[in-house]
């Protein structure tokens, strides 16, 4: 007797979850994820209402009620998916598998530490889907091109990175030699803030250079700044230019739910699950 293929995508019940779940190509689908995307907005409409005093005291109870409520049908909503999909652990770790997650973990977590469920405003990250439910493709294939702009593109942002935080240490330990207590620089993490806040281009105001060698050391770091906010974007740019060449697919995997495949791509190219 042949034994399912563990690549072979979700049959019977699980199968027909993940339709309901995963996809909006439905009746039954679309109107899961269009219920899901109201219970979402209030959900956070809740929680923005009870951090307004005058509510609070007065409807307080009722809305966390309400939160809880909510929380119960997002666990179980969270539950379904994993079910739905062959290789749980995958959606688990996914992007909107840890938004998921992190839609319930504040509500359990305020039991023990209170105020906890003011992160729930976090569930707001799960609007991202009425793209999908609007069947704006076109939408999911370019978030996903600026994903793989930023993934090509990392390595050279941490060498930048790196750069400027070498330089904001440099600059730090030179103002506190330049300026001193006196004008305020009492010590190299202040100096440092302040470089922080000068390469920026910022400029809070609460601390300045008194000194003439300090004020000019201050205007080749405002200069300096225009040039930081520069490479990042020229660097996300090439890359985004590559990444635009090439076409999405916004189905969604069986195995374990990921979006933005190539067009002809035939498996997934995170789990191998057929799609």
């Amino acid at each position: 007797m042949p034994y399912p293929s563990e690549q072979s995508a979700p049959t019977g019940l699980r199968a027909r979850l993940h339709t309901i779940i995963f996809e909006s190509d439905t009746p039954a689908g679309r109107a899961f994820d269009v219920g899901l995307l109201w219970a979402i907005v209030l959900s956070v409409l809740a929680v923005m209402l009870e951090s307004v005093e005058a509510i609070r005291l007065q409807y307080g109870e009722a809305i966390r009620v309400l939160e809880w409520c909510f929380t119960g049908l997002f666990a179980l909503e969270y539950g379904l998916r994993l079910v739905s999909v062959q290789r749980p652990l995958r959606y688990a770790l996914s992007f909107f598998g840890l938004v998921d997650l992190m839609a319930i973990l504040p509500s359990l977590l305020s039991l023990m530490l209170p105020g906890m469920q003011s992160l729930l405003v976090v569930r707001v990250l799960r609007l991202l889907r009425v793209f999908r439910v609007l069947k704006l493709a076109s939408f999911l294939g370019q978030a996903d091109v600026l994903l793989t702009a930023l993934r090509a593109s990392r390595q050279k942002i941490i060498v930048f990175l790196g750069a400027v935080l070498s330089t904001v240490v440099i600059m730090g330990a030179v103002m506190y030699q330049v300026e001193g207590a006196p004008n305020g620089f009492d010590s190299i993490p202040r100096g440092m803030y302040w470089a922080v806040v000068t390469m920026t281009t910022v400029g809070y105001g609460d601390l300045a250079p008194k000194t003439v060698p300090g004020q000019f050391i201050a205007s080749v770091l405002m200069i300096m700044g225009y040039g930081i906010i520069a490479v990042p974007t020229g660097i996300v740019s090439v890359e985004l230019a590559q990444a635009t060449r090439q076409a999405i697919d916004p189905r969604a995997c069986p195995g374990c739910g990921l979006q933005g495949h190539d067009l002809d791509a035939v498996h997934c190219k995170h789990c191998g699950a057929s799609l």
